[in-house]
């Protein structure tokens, strides 16, 4: 077993200062009219992996998958449950997270390798084939921040996909960036459940679930509704999208 998730939650506090101001915090804390509520992200997550397994990740907006990602790669930490893995994660999230806006390409792409624990003599084998992959070699000397969400977006995936991890987090990753890039993405993708690395998937597209994902995670309002063979859970998540039209 790669990954074994068991009765994972996590809970948000709503209408602290974070969210109104530190001034009106404190006022309403001493005039006793502070309330904070607690809402849970994710609710009871269970379910496990095998090498090789690629799993889609599905349900509506709000429906806790990135926060589940997030938790899975060790950006948060859950309320209740455990986490237990083999191998090593590379995960890409947000559209930018684990860059600096100020650093060029070529400077980026060797600190997220340092990041993810692997060497400068790994890297320097591997950096022609990301710069070549992202389509950016041209733009290389360019700071982050000059580029567009598509160049980000490529950058990132081609990191991500090409550093041989064990365990591969992808956040909606195939969602930005032109079509010619998208179809060569989906390609290393396939490459990748072919090369038998574990990967969680997270989409809106259906269709592209099908097509790629051998196990599927169906989440609603950060419930688990269901886990398992590709076929059947997309066809109880389009009977539950077409009762709510």
């Amino acid at each position: 077993m790669v990954l074994d998730v068991k009765n994972i939650s996590v809970k948000y506090k709503l209408g602290d200062f974070r969210d109104i101001g530190l001034k009106e915090y404190f006022v309403k804390k001493i005039t006793r009219s502070y309330e904070a509520k607690e809402f849970w992200a994710v609710r009871g997550v269970n379910f496990q992996l095998e090498k090789g397994d690629f799993l889609g990740i599905i349900g509506t907006n709000g429906a806790g998958k990135s926060t589940l990602l997030k938790v899975i790669s060790g950006v948060l930490s859950p309320e209740t449950g455990s986490i237990k893995t083999e191998g090593q994660i590379t995960a890409l999230l947000e559209l930018g997270t684990g860059f600096d806006a100020e650093l060029t390409i070529k400077e980026n792409i060797y600190m997220r390798g340092a990041l993810l624990g692997y060497s400068e003599s790994f890297m320097k084998n591997k950096f022609s084939e990301i710069i070549d992959f992202s389509e950016l070699e041209e733009f290389q000397g360019l700071k982050l921040r000059q580029l567009s969400s598509g160049m980000k977006s490529r950058l990132a995936f081609s990191i991500a996909s090409l550093l041989d991890p064990e365990i591969l987090i992808l956040d909606e990753v195939l969602a930005v960036g032109d079509a010619g890039f998208r179809k060569k993405s989906e390609a290393k993708m396939l490459e990748i459940i072919n090369s038998g690395i574990t990967t969680l998937f997270v989409s809106h597209s259906l269709v592209q679930v099908k097509r790629l994902c051998n196990k599927v995670l169906w989440l609603n309002k950060g419930r688990q509704m269901a886990f398992g063979d590709t076929k059947t859970v997309c066809a109880q998540y389009d009977e539950f999208i077409k009762n709510k039209k």
